[in-house]
């Protein structure tokens, strides 16, 4: 399959253009919508385009929030943690 896609991006007689990541992806899904976007035609669902895109970023956003929550929570936990240890360490000497 990668192969095939190698030759109709580069077939001779056509001069090399950059294929972005998000192409592979578009031509994986479906080789039609890749060829039409090669083109410059341009999406008839360009509302629900722009409806998709503000999930992803919304979804971005609550990815970073609980990468972040995660680490906080894991310093407070190290934290608790240290002052179980120094407790036990005050009862244990006295």
């Amino acid at each position: 399959m990668l192969e095939y896609m190698c030759y109709v991006l580069l077939y001779p007689g056509q001069s090399m253009k950059t294929v972005r990541a998000s192409e592979l992806g578009t031509y994986l899904y479906c080789t039609r919508a890749w060829w039409y976007q090669r083109q410059g035609a341009e999406p008839a669902n360009q509302a629900e385009l722009l409806s998709g895109t503000e999930l992803h970023r919304q979804h971005g956003r609550t990815v970073v929030a609980a990468g972040l929550l995660r680490t906080a929570a894991s310093i407070l936990l190290l934290i608790a943690l240290m002052a179980l240890a120094a407790f036990c360490t005050t009862l244990v000497l006295k």
